[in-house]
C-alpha cells in the first residue's frame, strides 16, 4: 500500500461501482436508489501495479444541520482531509450541476490531491457532461465507466506520478482461519504454533452484530477512541459491513461493524436484504463475534438467531448489554439476564455476558477481557492422553446405553481441529448414540477442560475395535505375564 484514495461525490454518481472496480471485489453495496453507502468502507485498490487503500464515502450531500444527511457529510468531509488523494467523481450523463460545483469548491480548499472522473462517459451520451466538467477548474476530466471499466488505464496514469509522493501503509483484510487441522504430533501433545496470538501483522478479526439501533457503531467508535463510524438515534444507518483496523487496550484488532438484523418477515427493502446479506458474510470472516443486546429488550426472537448463527457457524461468541448506563436495578437485571441467557442459549452454555455502555465507555475493560478469553478458549489444544484419562473417567461414572442389550463401547478420543475445538471419538454402534449422552460428553469437555461458551465438534467413527493404544496395551500386557510364567518355574526358596 502506497497511498489512500478516497472517492467522493454526489449520491449516485456511482463511487460504489468504482470501489469495487479497483478492489477487484463486490465489497459495497450497489443499488440504482441513491444513499445507500451512509458509512466509510475501506478496501486494498489495485490498479495495475499500484497498491493502495481505497475509500468508498457517502454522497456529499448540501446539509450542515445534525440530520442523517449532515452527519454523513460530515464523515466523508473527514476522509477528504485524511485522504492522500480524493478522486471526485460526477456524473456525465447528468451534466454538472450546482451541488458539484459547490462540493468542487471545498475539495480546493481542503484536499491535498485531486483527480476529477467523468463516470459513465461512455458512448455518446456522457460528452456534453464530461466537457462541462472543465468548468469546475479541477483539471482535465477523466473519461470512466466504473460499470464496464473504461477509462482505468488513464486513471493509473495519473495516480503513478502521485505515488511518490504519499506513503500510508494500511493492512488488508485477512480472512479468518477457522476449523484449523492438527498434526498427529500436535494432537498427541497438545501442542502447536501459537501463531493464532493476535499481533500487528494478523489483528483478532472481531464482528459486532445485533438488531437495528443496539448501538454497535456507537461502542466501536468508543473502542477506538473516535468518531469513525456513522451513528445516530435513527435504526438502521449502517448499511455496509464496516471494518476499522485499530488497537483495543493494546491488542491489535480489525473489527467489523455490521447492519442490524431484523426479522425476515420485516425485511422487504431491497437495499435491507443486502446490508444483512453483508453483515452475516462478515460473521464468516470473524473469530469472535460480539452479539449486542439492548438491555431493555433483551433475548428478543432475533437475538436468539443471531446469536445462533454465530455458533452455528463456529466462531467464539460473547454476549454483550449494552445501554448498562440507563438501568435502575442492576443487580436484579443482571441476575436476570444470566438466567436467560442460560435457559434461551443452551448451546453457548458458560459463553462471556458482560454489561457496557456504549456511550460513555463503562465496561469496556470486561468486553475486552471476554473478548481475549474467548479467542483463547476458541484456540485451545487437549493431548490425547488427556483425553483418554478423561474419556475413561466418563464412562466409567456414566456408561452410554446398550441398544438391544449390545453395549456401546467409547474406545480411543483425539482432537483433530481448532477453531473450533473438533474431537473425534472411535466407537462401536455408533449409529445408536443417544443426543443426550453426545450432550453429557460436549458439557464435560466444557467443565474439565475449561472450554466455556465456544462452539464443540464431536464427531463418532466407528471403527470396530481399532484402538491405537491396543498394540501397546497389549506388550505390557505379554511381558507382565511372561514375567508372572518365569516366576512360577523358579523353584521355592531359589
Amino acid at each position: 500500500m502506497s497511498f489512500t484514495l478516497a472517492i467522493v461525490g454526489r449520491p449516485n454518481v456511482g463511487k460504489s461501482t468504482l470501489f469495487n472496480r479497483l478492489v477487484g471485489k463486490r465489497l459495497a453495496l450497489v443499488d440504482d436508489q441513491p444513499g445507500v453507502t451512509r458509512d466509510l468502507r475501506e478496501g486494498a485498490g489495485r490498479l495495475g501495479d499500484l497498491r493502495f487503500v481505497v475509500i468508498d464515502s457517502a454522497g456529499l450531500e448540501m446539509a450542515d444541520d445534525d440530520s442523517l444527511q449532515g452527519r454523513m457529510r460530515r464523515l466523508t468531509e473527514r476522509a477528504v482531509d485524511e485522504a492522500d488523494i480524493c478522486l471526485f467523481v460526477v456524473d456525465a450523463r447528468a451534466g454538472v450541476t450546482a451541488a458539484d460545483e459547490y462540493f468542487a469548491e471545498i475539495l480546493r480548499r481542503r484536499a491535498r490531491h485531486v483527480i476529477l472522473a467523468a463516470n459513465k462517459a461512455e458512448g455518446h451520451a456522457g460528452e456534453a457532461g464530461a466537457l462541462e466538467a472543465y468548468a469546475l477548474g479541477l483539471g482535465e476530466p477523466l473519461r470512466i465507466s466504473a460499470e464496464h471499466g473504461e477509462g482505468m488505464d488513464d486513471l493509473y496514469r495519473v495516480l503513478a506520478p502521485l505515488a511518490d509522493f504519499v506513503d500510508a501503509e494500511r493492512p488488508a483484510p485477512i480472512e479468518a482461519a477457522t476449523e484449523v487441522d492438527l498434526t498427529e504430533e500436535e494432537a498427541e501433545t497438545g501442542g502447536g504454533a501459537e501463531d493464532w496470538r493476535p499481533s500487528a501483522k494478523r489483528p483478532l478479526q472481531l464482528a459486532v452484530i445485533g438488531r437495528p439501533n443496539a448501538g454497535k457503531s456507537t461502542l466501536i467508535n468508543k473502542i477506538i477512541g473516535e468518531d469513525r463510524l456513522l451513528t445516530g438515534p435513527e435504526a438502521g444507518i449502517t448499511r455496509d459491513s464496516i471494518s476499522v483496523t485499530s488497537e483495543f487496550m493494546g491488542t491489535p484488532m480489525r473489527i467489523f461493524d455490521t447492519a442490524g438484523m431484523r426479522k425476515r418477515a420485516k425485511v422487504t427493502d431491497k437495499v435491507e436484504k443486502l446490508s444483512v446479506a453483508d453483515g452475516l458474510r462478515a460473521v464468516r470472516f470473524a473469530e469472535v463475534v460480539v452479539v449486542l443486546l439492548d438491555v431493555a429488550i433483551p433475548f428478543e426472537q432475533q437475538d436468539l438467531r443471531i446469536a445462533d448463527f454465530a455458533e452455528t457457524e463456529g466462531r467464539a461468541v460473547v454476549v454483550a448489554a449494552n445501554k448498562w448506563d440507563l438501568e435502575d436495578d442492576k443487580p436484579h437485571k443482571l441476575n436476570e439476564l444470566r438466567a436467560n441467557f442460560e435457559r434461551l442459549l443452551p448451546q453457548l452454555k458458560g459463553a462471556p455476558l458482560v454489561t457496557v455502555s456504549a456511550r460513555t465507555g463503562k465496561g469496556l475493560d470486561r468486553l475486552h477481557a471476554a473478548v481475549l478469553k474467548a479467542h483463547e478458549v476458541w484456540n485451545r489444544r487437549i493431548s490425547t492422553a488427556r483425553l483418554n484419562r478423561w474419556l475413561e473417567v466418563m464412562t466409567e461414572s456414566h456408561p452410554p446405553p446398550a441398544p438391544g442389550g449390545r453395549r456401546i463401547r467409547l474406545r480411543y478420543m483425539t482432537q483433530v481441529k481448532t477453531r473450533p475445538p473438533a474431537f473425534i471419538v472411535k466407537a462401536t454402534h455408533t449409529d445408536k448414540i443417544p443426543d443426550a449422552y453426545q450432550r453429557y460428553l460436549v458439557n464435560g469437555l466444557r467443565t474439565d477442560f475449561d472450554l466455556p461458551g465456544t462452539p464443540i465438534r464431536l464427531f463418532f467413527r466407528d471403527q470396530g475395535k481399532d484402538n491405537p493404544y491396543r498394540a501397546k496395551a497389549n506388550k505390557i500386557s505379554q511381558s507382565g505375564a511372561l514375567a508372572k510364567h518365569k516366576n512360577r518355574q523358579k523353584p521355592k526358596g531359589g
